[in-house]
C-alpha cells in the first residue's frame, strides 16, 4: 500500500512572522469595523429560512399520507427534503456561527451565543467547550484536540493504531450517519470510564442537561411530530430519521473535508511553549482546508467551505469569509504558505484515502520543520 505524504509544518523567521500576524490582525480589524446591517439583515434571514423551510417540510410530511396514491412519495419525499435542508441551514449557518459569538454584537437575544440553542442532540454549551474552546485554541495538536478522530477514527500515522482499526471504513460510516451523536457525547469522555478514571453515574450527573436535550430531541421528532399526523404517523417518523440521516451525512462531509485533507499539518503538544499570536495564526492555516465553490455551497457549509477563514477568525460572521478568503490567499502566497483549498470532490477523496490508510498499520514519519 502507497504511503501519504507527510506535509511538515513551516516557520517563518521571526521578524516575517511579526509581520505576518500584523497583516492578519489588520485584516481582522477593518473587517470587524465594517460590520453592520448587512451582516444583521444576512443573519435574520438565515433565521427566518430555518423557521419557514422547517413549516413547510412538517406540513408536507404531515399532509402526504392523505393526499391521493400518486401524490403521496412525491410529496413525502419533498417534506424530507425541505425539513433536511432546514436542519442543515439550522446546524451550519446558523447554529454554529452563532453559538461562536459571530453576532452578539447584534444585541439580538434569538441570535445570542450563550442563549441559541440548535436542532441537535447536543448542547450548545457542550459545544462551546468541545469545539469553540479546545477544537479552535488546540487546533490539530495531537492529545489535546479531541477533533482529531473524535476518538472514533485513526487519521494520522501519529495516533496510535490496533488491530479494532481494520474496521475503520465501517466506523467511518457509522459515524457519519450518526454525526449529530458523536458531537453530544464528545464532552463526555467515555473514554475515562473503560479507563477506570471515573464512573457512569458520575458522567450522567455532569451531564444531566446534555441527557434532557437528548430526550426533548427523540421526543419532538419521533413522538410528537408523528403524533400529530395520527394515521401518517409512521411517515412523519421516517420522514424525520431520514432528514437528520441527511443532516449528518452533510455536516460530517463538511467538517472532514476541512480538517482531514492530505496537506493538513499536525502538531505535537511542544508548540505551544513558544506560541505566539502570530504562529497560532500560521498554525490555524496549516490545520484547515478550504472548499471551492459558488454562493449556495458557501451557505450550504455554514461557510465553512473557508475553513481557513474561520479558523483564523471564529468570531467574524461567516458572510464575510467569501470577501476576505482574497485577502488571505494573497497573504499567504506572499510570505510563501500553503493554501490548502479544492473542490469537495477533490478533498472529500483525500479524507477516503486517509480514513482507508491509516486503518492500517504505519510508521510515524520524522517530524521535520520547513522554512520559508
Amino acid at each position: 500500500m502507497s504511503r501519504m505524504r507527510k506535509i511538515t509544518p513551516l516557520t517563518l523567521p521571526d521578524e516575517q512572522l511579526e509581520r505576518f500576524g500584523a497583516e492578519l490582525d489588520t485584516l481582522r480589524q477593518t473587517t470587524q469595523a465594517k460590520l453592520g446591517e448587512v451582516d444583521a439583515r444576512y443573519i435574520r434571514r438565515i433565521f427566518a429560512t430555518v423557521r419557514y423551510t422547517e413549516l413547510a417540510g412538517r406540513l408536507a410530511l404531515m399532509v402526504c399520507f392523505f393526499l391521493p396514491a400518486a401524490w403521496v412519495w412525491p410529496v413525502g419525499i419533498a417534506g424530507t427534503l425541505v425539513l433536511a435542508l432546514s436542519k442543515i441551514l439550522d446546524n451550519m449557518e446558523l447554529g454554529h456561527n452563532v453559538i461562536h459569538g459571530q453576532y452578539d454584537w447584534m444585541g439580538d437575544p434569538y441570535l445570542n451565543s450563550q442563549a441559541f440553542e440548535w436542532d441537535i442532540v447536543g448542547t450548545s454549551d457542550n459545544w462551546r467547550k468541545t469545539h469553540n474552546f479546545r477544537h479552535h485554541t488546540y487546533t490539530n495538536i495531537h492529545g489535546l484536540d479531541d477533533d482529531l478522530g473524535y476518538g472514533v477514527l485513526r487519521l494520522f500515522p501519529e495516533q496510535k493504531w490496533h488491530p479494532a482499526m481494520l474496521l475503520q471504513p465501517l466506523y467511518a460510516l457509522i459515524f457519519a450517519l450518526l454525526f449529530q451523536w458523536g458531537v453530544a457525547i464528545q464532552d463526555m469522555r467515555l473514554g475515562r470510564i473503560f479507563k477506570g478514571r471515573t464512573t457512569w453515574r458520575a458522567v450522567a450527573k455532569q451531564q444531566r442537561a446534555a441527557g434532557l436535550k437528548v430526550r426533548r430531541q427523540l421526543i419532538k421528532d419521533y413522538v410528537v411530530f408523528p403524533l400529530l399526523a395520527g394515521p401518517g404517523f409512521l411517515a412523519v417518523m421516517l420522514g424525520n430519521l431520514v432528514a437528520n440521516g441527511l443532516r449528518n451525512l452533510w455536516t460530517y462531509t463538511v467538517i472532514f473535508c476541512g480538517h482531514f485533507t492530505t496537506d493538513v499539518v499536525t502538531y505535537p503538544k511542544s508548540v505551544l511553549k513558544t506560541e505566539t499570536k502570530a504562529s497560532w495564526y500560521l498554525r490555524q492555516i496549516q490545520s484547515s482546508s478550504n472548499l471551492s465553490g459558488g454562493r449556495v455551497l458557501h451557505i450550504l457549509t455554514g461557510n465553512l467551505s473557508h475553513q481557513i477563514e474561520h479558523h483564523l477568525f471564529p468570531d467574524i460572521p461567516a458572510n464575510r469569509y467569501a470577501s476576505i478568503a482574497p485577502v488571505v490567499r494573497d497573504i499567504c502566497r506572499r510570505y510563501g504558505i500553503h493554501y490548502n483549498t479544492g473542490s469537495m470532490v477533490r478533498q472529500f477523496g483525500q479524507v477516503l484515502w486517509r480514513i482507508l490508510r491509516y486503518s492500517f498499520p504505519s510508521r510515524v514519519p520524522k517530524q521535520r520543520v520547513a522554512t520559508a
